[in-house]
C-alpha cells in the first residue's frame, strides 16, 4: 500500500500522469447516457431517451488503441415532469444494430485522443456515439499542477477547461474534476441553417446569452505503475437556450453519462478485414440528419400520390372564401411531403397539378437540390410564364440549400440565353448562393467567383456598361473578399483608368464593397476612406463612401478622423450628409453596435452645431430605431438622401429596414431610387426652378416631362433596385425604349377593346373573385453536439397564408343594355357595393431536442395569429351632375395565441391567450368643407365620405 501512495505522489510530482490501458488486455467498462430537453418548470412535459452498453478498450499498437461497444439498448420517453413516471415508448429502431458489431481505432498518447479511424461501414452517426467515450478518456493532468484551466479539445470543440486534482491517501485514489465552458471556445463545432443572412452582436451575448452551455466531468482515478487507470466517471452537461433575455426563463437540454470500470480481460480485441479510414478526430462530426426535418407533420407512405392529393385538396378548398387558422399548417405538412420528394417524384406531381398555386410555391420552400433541379428544367423548357418564373427563382435563391450542387446550378443557369429580366435574377441569386454557402461553410473557394471576375474583366475591356453593373452587382452579392481586387480595378482612385468610366458604374463599385466589409472590414475602411478623403471625387461618390465606412463597425480614431475632415470640408453636401448620419447613429440605443454609437457621440462634440440647421436642399442620413433590451427584439430604419445644389429632385434615395432578434441583427429590406434622367429633363426647361404657386410649378413640370424623348435611348429616366436580407434581388433602368414600349402597348387597339369590355362587364353584370397563396416560409436552425454524441437542435419554423374575396355588385338606373355606348354613362347614375375580405394566418413554432432518422424527443413551443379584415364599400357616382359619394364600413378582428406545449409531440394549445382589437370610434373634420364621420356600427366601424362639385 505504501508503495502506490508513493506511486502515487511521485506521478502528481514529477512523472507522467495519463490513463493507461496495457498490452494484451480488454478494459471493460459499463457506459449509461441519458438527454432530457423540456422547460426547467414543474408540471410540463419532458422527451427523454436512455442509453446503455459496454465498452471495451484495448491496445493495438503504438499509441494505437481498439474500442468496441456490446449489448447497446436504447430507449426514449415522454411525460410530465416530475408528477408522473415516464412511459416507455418502445426501443428505437436499430437499424445501425450491425455497425455497433465494428470495432473502430484510435491515436491515444499521454491521455490526448488523436486520429479516429473506421471502415466506411460504419457511419458518421454511430462513430459520434464512439467519440462520447473518446471524449471521457481525454485528459490532460498536468505533472506539477493541482488547479489550471487550458484550452482543451473535446467532442464540441476546442473550449476552455478548468481542472483541479485532489489526492486522497488513505483510498489510494485520485480524484479529478474538469469543467468545460462552451461559452469560451476558441473553435465551436455547430452547424446553422437559414442564417446566413444574420449578424453577431457580441455586445448582446455578453449582457445575456441566448445560448448557454457547461460540461462538468468528476473521476476516480487509480494509480497504477505505468500511470492512472480510469475507475469512475460520471459527466453532467447542460445547454439551455432562450429568445429572450434569460431572466424570462429558458429551454433546456440536460445530459449524464456513467463510465464504470467492470473489469479486465486476459485477450484483446482484433480489428475487422476491412480497411481502416482516417475519419476525423475527437471533434463531432456532423452528418445528413442535419436536413431532417425536426418536425414530423406528415406519416409517408407508400401512398405518396394520395397523401399529396389530400393535402392540395385541403390548401384549395377550405382557403376559398377565408384563410383559416390550421393553413400555415398545412402548408408546412406540404413543404415537408416535398421535401422527402425525389426529382422523378416532382416530375410526376407536376404532370398532375401544375395548375395548383400551392404546388409552385411549396417546391422551392422545400430547399433540396431537387427542387433546384425540377425549377432548373421548367425554367429551360420554358413550362413557366414569366411571372411564375421570377416568384420561383426569387424564393429559390433564399431557401434552397447552398451547397457545391446548387451552386453549379446557377452557373449553368447563367449559361441560358433567357429573358433578360430572368438573367439579372439567375446571376444576381448565383452571388447569393456563393454568399450563403461561405457563411454556413467552413471554406469559401475562390473558384466560385473566379467566373464572374473573368466575365467582369471581359465587360470592362469591351466598355459593355450594363453588363459592368450586372457583374458588379453579383460580387457584391456574394461579399468573397477575392473580388475586392477586381472591384477596386474599376473604383475611381487617382491613377487608374477606371476614372473614364460612367458614374453609375463607380455607384454600383462603391456599394458592392458593403458586403464584403463584413468579412475584412479593415481592408474596406482603406479604400473607402481614400475615396472619401478624395475632394476632387463627385460628392456623390464621396458620400456612398461614407456609407460604407460606417458599415465596417468604425473604430474611435475613425470616426474622429472623418469628424475633423468635415471641420474643414468645403462641399456642404458632403457635410451635412456625413454630420446627419454621426448624429442619427449617435442615439443607437442596441447593442449590435454600441462602440460605433459612443463614438458618434465624441464626434457631435467635435463638429460645429451650424451643419444641424442645414435644410433639406442638403444631403441627410436620418436613422431611427425601436430596442428592446429585456426581450432582445428591435427594428431600426434607415433612409438616405442625396442631393445636389444643381438639382431639382434628389440624386439619389435609399431606404433600408432592420431587426434586431436572438443577439443577432439581419437587413430585411431595403430600396433605392435614382432619378438621373428625370434631372436632365426638367433642368432642360428653365422655368421649373422659378417661384411660383403649386399649380404653376405642377404644370411647368407636367411641361418639362412631356419633353422626355429628347432623351438618348441609353440614357436612363430613372433606376431602382430592391435588396432583401441584404442580397440584390432585382433592379432596373426606366429608360426611353422601355416608356415607349409600354405607351403603345397600353395604347394598342387590343388593350382599349380588352379596358372596355371590362368596364362593361363590371357595370353590367359584377366581378367576383378570390387569391390565396403563401406569402412567407422561413426555417432557421442550429446544431450542437452534445457530450453524449448526439446533437441538439434549436429550430424555428414560420409559414403564413394571405387571402382576400372581392365581390362587386353594380347598380346602374336607368338599367343600361349589354351593347350600350360609353357615352350613356354620363346620364347613368351609378352605385357600386364592393365587400372586400382580405385574411390572414399565420405558425411559428420554437423546437428544441434530438432530432436525427432514427429518434426524436423535442420540446415545441407554437405561436398563431390570424386576423380578417371584411370592408364594405358603397360608391354612388353621378357624371353628368359631378357629384360622388363613398362609404366604408370595416370591422378588424385579430387574434393571437400562444402555447408551450404542454404535451411533447402533440401541438394543442392549453390555457391560450387571445388578444381581439378593434377601431374605436371618431370623428374627424376636414379641409373644404369634406367630412368623415366615424361610428360604431355591431362592432364595425362605417366611415362617410361625401364630395360636391
Amino acid at each position: 500500500m505504501r508503495a502506490v501512495v508513493l506511486a502515487l505522489s511521485l506521478a502528481l510530482v514529477g512523472a507522467t500522469v495519463f490513463p493507461e490501458f496495457s498490452a494484451g488486455k480488454t478494459y471493460v467498462y459499463m457506459y449509461e447516457m441519458s438527454v432530457i430537453n423540456g422547460l426547467p418548470e414543474e408540471g410540463l412535459a419532458r422527451a427523454k431517451m436512455n442509453a446503455s452498453c459496454k465498452f471495451l478498450i484495448s491496445a493495438f499498437d503504438k499509441n494505437t488503441y481498439m474500442l468496441k461497444v456490446e449489448d447497446v439498448m436504447m430507449q426514449e420517453f415522454t411525460g410530465f415532469w416530475p408528477k408522473e413516471h415516464a412511459e416507455s415508448i418502445g426501443n428505437i429502431p436499430k437499424a445501425f444494430t450491425p455497425e455497433f458489431n465494428i470495432p473502430i481505432k484510435f491515436e491515444y498518447s499521454n491521455g490526448v485522443v488523436g486520429k479516429v479511424y473506421a471502415p466506411e461501414g460504419v457511419s458518421d452517426l454511430v462513430l459520434n456515439f464512439y467519440r462520447a467515450v473518446l471524449n471521457i478518456i481525454q485528459l490532460n493532468i498536468k505533472k506539477t499542477h493541482n488547479v489550471y484551466d487550458l484550452q482543451e479539445t473535446g467532442i464540441q470543440g476546442v473550449c476552455k477547461t478548468l481542472y483541479s486534482v485532489n489526492e486522497d491517501v488513505k483510498a489510494e485514489r485520485i480524484h479529478l474534476t474538469k469543467t468545460r465552458d462552451m461559452n469560451h471556445c476558441q473553435e465551436r463545432v455547430y452547424r446553422d441553417m437559414g442564417l446566413a443572412y444574420t449578424e453577431k452582436c457580441d455586445k448582446c451575448q455578453q449582457e445575456s446569452k441566448n445560448l448557454r452551455g457547461s460540461t462538468s466531468y468528476r473521476y476516480t482515478l487509480k494509480p497504477v505503475l505505468s500511470g492512472v487507470m480510469i475507475l469512475e466517471a460520471d459527466v453532467n452537461e447542460l445547454i439551455q437556450f432562450s429568445p429572450f433575455s434569460e431572466s424570462y426563463g429558458a429551454a433546456q437540454t440536460e445530459t449524464k453519462q456513467t463510465f464504470v470500470f467492470q473489469e479486465i480481460q486476459d485477450s484483446s480485441i482484433a480489428p475487422i478485414s476491412a480497411e481502416y479510414h482516417h475519419r476525423g478526430s475527437l471533434k463531432y462530426e456532423f452528418t445528413n440528419d442535419f436536413e431532417w426535418t425536426p418536425l414530423q407533420l406528415v406519416n409517408v407512405t407508400d401512398e405518396q400520390a394520395q397523401v399529396l392529393k389530400e393535402l392540395l385538396n385541403h390548401l384549395v378548398t377550405h382557403n376559398a372564401e377565408k384563410v383559416t387558422d390550421h393553413a400555415p399548417l398545412k402548408y408546412l405538412e406540404l413543404v415537408e411531403f416535398l421535401r422527402l420528394a425525389r426529382y422523378e417524384d416532382l416530375e410526376a406531381f407536376w404532370s398532375k397539378y401544375r395548375d395548383t398555386l400551392w404546388l409552385l410555391e411549396a417546391i422551392p420552400a422545400t430547399g433540396t437540390s431537387a427542387a433546384l433541379r425540377f425549377i432548373k428544367e421548367k425554367f429551360t423548357s420554358e413550362d413557366l410564364s414569366v411571372t411564375e418564373a421570377v416568384r420561383t427563382l426569387v424564393a429559390a435563391v433564399h431557401m434552397v440549400t447552398a451547397n457545391p450542387e446548387s451552386i453549379k446550378l446557377f452557373e449553368v443557369y447563367s449559361k441560358l440565353n433567357a429573358n433578360p429580366v430572368l438573367r439579372e435574377i439567375v446571376f444576381l441569386g448565383y452571388g447569393t448562393m456563393i454568399s450563403k454557402y461561405c457563411a454556413e461553410s467552413d471554406v469559401c473557394p475562390v473558384e466560385y467567383i473566379k467566373p464572374i471576375q473573368k466575365r467582369l474583366s471581359e465587360a470592362v475591356s469591351k466598355g459593355e456598361t450594363e453588363d459592368i453593373i450586372l457583374y458588379v452587382k453579383v460580387l457584391g452579392n456574394a461579399g468573397h473578399p477575392s473580388s475586392l481586387k477586381s472591384i477596386t480595378k474599376i473604383m475611381p482612385i487617382h491613377g487608374t483608368a477606371a476614372a473614364s468610366l460612367p458614374i453609375t458604374v463607380h455607384i454600383e463599385a462603391i456599394m458592392a464593397l458593403r458586403n464584403i466589409a463584413k468579412k475584412e472590414p479593415r481592408m474596406v475602411q482603406e479604400l473607402a476612406l481614400q475615396l472619401y478623403m478624395d475632394k476632387a471625387l463627385d460628392p456623390e461618390l464621396r458620400m456612398l463612401s461614407c456609407i460604407v465606412l460606417f458599415e465596417t463597425n468604425p473604430s474611435m480614431a475613425l470616426i474622429s478622423t472623418l469628424a475633423n475632415a468635415v471641420k474643414s470640408e468645403e462641399n456642404l453636401q458632403v457635410a451635412s450628409f456625413t454630420y446627419s448620419h454621426m448624429k442619427s447613429l449617435s442615439r443607437s440605443a442596441s447593442m449590435i453596435h454600441p462602440s460605433v454609437a459612443a463614438a458618434c457621440n465624441v464626434a457631435m462634440k467635435i463638429l460645429s452645431p451650424k451643419l444641424d440647421r442645414l435644410s433639406l436642399r442638403y444631403s441627410k442620413a436620418v436613422y431611427g430605431e425601436a430596442y428592446s433590451s429585456s426581450f432582445m427584439l428591435g427594428a431600426a430604419a434607415t433612409a438616405f438622401y442625396i442631393n445636389d445644389a444643381a438639382t431639382f429632385l434628389p440624386r439619389s434615395v435609399v431606404a433600408k429596414t432592420k431587426a434586431f432578434f436572438v443577439g443577432a441583427a439581419a437587413d430585411v429590406l431595403e430600396i433605392g431610387v435614382r432619378t438621373d434622367g428625370l434631372q436632365e429633363t426638367l433642368l432642360k426647361n428653365p422655368s421649373v426652378l422659378k417661384s411660383g404657386d403649386r399649380i404653376t410649378k405642377m404644370k411647368r413640370v407636367i411641361k418639362a416631362l412631356s419633353q422626355w424623348r429628347s432623351l438618348p435611348n441609353n440614357k436612363p429616366l430613372a433606376s431602382f433596385y430592391i435588396k432583401l436580407f441584404g442580397q440584390e434581388i432585382a433592379f432596373a433602368n426606366i429608360d426611353k425604349p422601355m416608356v415607349e414600349q409600354a405607351i403603345a402597348l397600353a395604347s394598342g387597339p387590343s388593350v382599349q377593346a380588352f379596358g372596355v369590355k371590362a368596364l362593361k362587364t363590371l357595370l353590367l353584370s359584377g366581378v367576383s373573385f378570390n387569391y390565396t397563396m403563401p406569402v412567407m416560409y422561413t426555417e432557421m436552425r442550429r446544431a450542437i453536439p452534445t457530450a453524449t454524441g448526439i446533437s441538439v437542435q434549436l429550430s424555428l419554423f414560420s409559414a403564413a397564408v394571405a387571402g382576400a374575396v372581392v365581390k362587386i355588385e353594380p347598380t346602374l338606373l336607368p338599367h343600361l343594355p349589354e351593347d350600350f355606348p360609353l357615352s350613356r354613362l354620363l346620364e347613368t347614375d351609378i352605385k357600386l357595393e364592393t365587400e372586400i375580405r382580405p385574411s390572414f394566418a399565420m405558425d411559428t413554432y420554437a423546437v428544441m431536442g434530438i432530432n436525427n432518422p432514427f429518434y426524436h424527443a423535442i420540446i415545441v413551443s407554437r405561436a398563431k395569429f390570424n386576423s380578417t379584415l371584411p370592408s364594405k364599400i358603397s360608391a354612388r357616382l353621378d357624371i353628368k351632375e359631378g357629384d360622388f359619394k363613398i362609404e366604408l364600413e370595416e370591422r378588424t378582428q385579430t387574434h393571437f395565441i400562444f402555447s408551450r406545449g404542454e404535451q411533447t409531440g402533440t401541438y394543442s394549445s392549453h390555457s391560450p391567450c387571445a388578444l381581439s382589437l378593434q377601431r374605436s370610434a371618431s370623428s374627424l373634420l376636414l379641409q373644404s368643407g369634406r367630412y368623415l364621420t366615424c361610428s360604431i356600427q355591431g362592432g364595425g366601424c362605417k366611415h362617410t365620405y361625401t364630395h360636391s362639385s
